[in-house]
């Protein structure tokens, strides 16, 4: 459904809905996109989504929606929107189902010619070793207790129990763990649905791709962040599974049934909301919490079994080749943090969905080993694409609440990407650009073509010219696993 309504231009890369477009609006939305992209927003009722969250109780600042932007469960995809934390109102569809869907980078010490003819093997390897696909089962089997303690611990009880390295901790957001986690929130249903599927890769857009860098913008940032031309890298891209996605089913209906006992009048019932003092909006940040870090496991396991399947293949020890966590990020997902709000400094919690944390140099949230640079901040393309890694920029915390875009951006439903385009089509064309692509099935490479997402280098230079990242470097995909 197309959107009918009208943006007003506040500059070249920000585009204002006005209060009063939507009634309830307590604010107004902003847009970042520029000129050209704007046809393409207005496609799809996105933008209608960013003026309803302005209905959010409790919302401060701008309802924001990223260049990324596409239509979503209640928020749109790229949204983000922050609420006081007394007495504003905590939303799971401004989180989605899938709780810490995030990106993982691995850099190495290896170049591209110590890979050559040897790109298909390792992509071979990394889809033997990590289970990909729907309904994809992980390798390991947990029992409850540890299924608990990887709720509450994330990244911790992964790299406690041998998947990983300690330092890896330390380079992932929140440390991998959200303390607030409290595995009694979380069904029973939603842990049965864990049990299998902790360490897979799962389907959709999740992918892990073997990279190169391409080119170096900032060279001081990629020095901190220990890349450099012609490196070979890996990027993850998963989150929390069934668990995740039970643990948002589970908390919309309690939501649901919380905004019609009290009458809250919403635009939407997607935006299904609940004061995060209340018991129902508490017992959902703990519960999301356990989402977070069941996603943090996830992907530290994943990391575990990329090291593997390089040494498998090269014959070296990862540490010999360097295959440290450069950052890993979430995109979807609810934080407690310090913002300016008109000028005071407050305490809100700030809901992303499709959208990166982008904290500047000094931050005390950003890794002491970054802390004079600023956080990393990694942004895929579509799998032919490959990815920008950035760095948060002061202007972030001025006007986006630290946040920043998390990939492209579909242009295109997935339903739509299947009957339009072309299997052979697309295995083609990734083999005209020297791109390796293994996946199990045609329809999760279809859903994900190329042709189904925006411009990441339009999408990036909308977030670099509004000044909140910087450009650090480009990688370019070599193989790619898809499920």
């Amino acid at each position: 459904m197309a959107w009918k309504g009208t943006l007003r231009k506040i500059d070249d890369n920000r585009w204002e809905i006005p209060e009063g477009h939507v009634k309830g609006m307590r604010t107004n939305a902003i847009i970042f996109a520029n000129e050209s992209m704007v046809p393409q927003i207005m496609e799809d009722n996105a933008a209608q989504q960013a003026a309803n969250v302005a209905c959010l109780p409790g919302i401060v600042g701008s309802s924001l929606a990223m260049p990324d932007v596409h239509w979503g469960y209640g928020f749109p995809i790229g949204g983000v929107a922050a609420v006081n934390a007394d007495d504003g109102h905590i939303s799971p569809g401004g989180i989605g189902f899938d709780i810490n869907c995030g990106v993982r980078l691995i850099r190495t010490d290896l170049r591209r010619e110590d890979v050559k003819g040897k790109i298909n093997d390792l992509t071979d390897e990394l889809y033997k070793n990590i289970p990909s696909g729907l309904g994809s089962k992980g390798i390991e089997k947990v029992t409850a207790s540890s299924i608990s303690d990887i709720l509450m611990t994330g990244s911790e009880w992964a790299v406690g129990n041998g998947y990983g390295w300690e330092k890896d901790l330390g380079v992932t957001e929140e440390g991998g763990r959200m303390p607030e986690a409290d595995p009694k929130y979380v069904s029973d249903k939603a842990v049965k649905r864990g049990f299998g599927q902790v360490g897979s890769l799962g389907s959709g857009n999740h992918f892990i791709e073997i990279d190169v860098v391409e080119k170096v913008y900032d060279t001081n940032a990629a020095k901190a962040f220990g890349l450099f031309e012609g490196q070979i890298t890996i990027t993850v891209h998963c989150g929390s599974r069934g668990c995740g996605h039970q643990i948002a089913t589970d908390h919309l209906q309690t939501m649901e049934q919380y905004i019609k006992r009290n009458r809250i009048e919403l635009p939407d019932r997607q935006l299904a909301c609940a004061p995060l003092s209340s018991a129902e909006g508490d017992s959902y940040y703990r519960a999301m919490s356990c989402g977070a870090n069941y996603a943090w496991a996830n992907r530290q396991m994943i990391t575990h079994w990329i090291r593997g399947s390089f040494e498998n293949v090269l014959r070296n020890s990862p540490e010999s080749m360097g295959m440290n966590v450069v950052y890993d990020v979430a995109h979807n997902i609810a934080k407690k943090e310090r913002h300016r709000v008109n000028g005071k400094m407050k305490d809100v919690l700030v809901h992303r969905k499709g959208a990166t944390r982008a904290f500047p140099a000094e931050h005390p949230d950003v890794p002491s080993v970054y802390r004079n640079i600023g956080q990393p901040v990694i942004v895929p393309g579509d799998m032919s694409a490959g990815t920008y890694v950035l760095v948060g920029l002061p202007g972030a915390m001025d006007i986006s609440f630290g946040s920043s875009c998390h990939g492209a951006g579909r242009k295109m439903s997935r339903k739509a990407a299947f009957d339009r385009l072309s299997v052979d089509d697309l295995r083609n064309s990734m083999r005209s650009r020297n791109i390796y692509l293994k996946s199990g099935t045609d329809q999760g490479v279809l859903d994900e073509a190329p042709e189904a997402y925006k411009d990441v280098d339009q999408v990036v230079s909308v977030v670099c010219d509004s000044g909140l990242t910087g450009k650090v470097a480009k990688l370019r995909p070599l193989g790619v696993v898809k499920g």
